[in-house]
């Protein structure tokens, strides 16, 4: 009966083990499922589009295809190692603990430390499954398109178009903020006053003078997309493998090369190897995930 207790008890205490880790694990992706919806509330860019001959279904008009960036934290002595084959990555994590021999004969005094074990574990993110995102125009914002390249700073145009549209002869009112959207070659002007932005829209373009000379910029709506609706779901990335445990005993550089050379051996289990990225411990770092167009 003693016995059979004390096998109970140690039971109760793996559940509780087990339990606490999920619900660790559950915080943290819920944590990265708030920074995800936090990217994604974000203001959309005009884009160009070209109609290329493909007609969808009418009750598929409203659906979006959404290719997610996942800013993935990487913490001191650790690194990320992407494989050709997802049977490869599996079989590295499967084993859990591997030895990596360091050829470090001429950096290392002490040869205990040229022998290294480092822990392989999944790389677990969540993705949206679903969302929905309802689109408003505000009243407040346009957005600036069709800007002229010229030879002065982001920051000397958005003067010179803040001054312009600044004017109430010029159909605006005193500019509240300005920004270039990332990498579009846009602007968005905030007036202080509602009502400023819709005359301007449905002017359409309008001539602003930049440094001696009038350019034909064009005027949109700007449109706020705010996410009313994400669902999430965790997902394993299949040919990525995370390793942790590495000590700073190499140069950055020879402790990337001496990691990819191990895990790139068939003989220990590895295979070729895609990318690879390392921070050294004492340092942190941020790794990109993007749609794996492998499957």
């Amino acid at each position: 009966s003693q016995e059979l207790y004390s096998v109970l008890e140690q039971d109760c205490i793996k559940l509780q083990t087990a339990k606490e880790a999920a619900e660790q694990r559950t915080q943290e992706l819920r944590k990265e499922g708030e920074l995800l919806h936090k990217m994604m509330q974000r203001n959309l860019p005009e884009k160009k589009m070209v109609f290329k001959g493909l007609v969808a279904n009418k009750e598929d008009m409203n659906k979006l295809t959404l290719t997610p960036r996942i800013y993935y934290p990487l913490p001191g002595g650790s690194a990320l190692i992407t494989f050709e084959k997802a049977e490869v990555a599996q079989r590295i994590i499967a084993l859990k603990e591997h030895v990596v021999e360091l050829n470090c004969w001429e950096e290392v005094e002490d040869l205990d430390q040229c022998r290294i074990r480092v822990q392989a574990a999944p790389v677990e993110i969540l993705l949206p499954s679903a969302l929905e995102i309802r689109l408003t125009q505000s009243s407040r914002n346009i957005l600036v398109s069709g800007l002229p390249s010229l030879d002065i700073t982001e920051e000397a145009l958005l003067d010179k178009l803040e001054l312009f549209f600044s004017k109430k002869k010029n159909g605006g009112s005193e500019v509240e903020s300005r920004e270039f959207l990332d990498d579009s070659g846009q602007v968005v002007l905030t007036f202080t006053q509602d009502g400023v932005a819709e005359p301007l829209i449905k002017r359409g373009h309008i001539e602003v003078p930049i440094v001696g000379k009038k350019y034909e910029v064009k005027i949109s709506p700007f449109m706020n997309g705010d996410i009313t609706n994400l669902q999430l779901q965790p997902s394993r990335c299949p040919r990525t493998v995370l390793l942790s445990g590495i000590p700073d005993v190499l140069a950055e550089e020879s402790m990337r090369d001496t990691l990819e050379i191990h895990f790139q051996k068939a003989s220990r289990g590895g295979g070729e190897v895609d990318t690879i990225a390392y921070v050294p411990a004492g340092r942190t770092g941020v790794a990109v995930l993007v749609e794996d167009t492998q499957g």
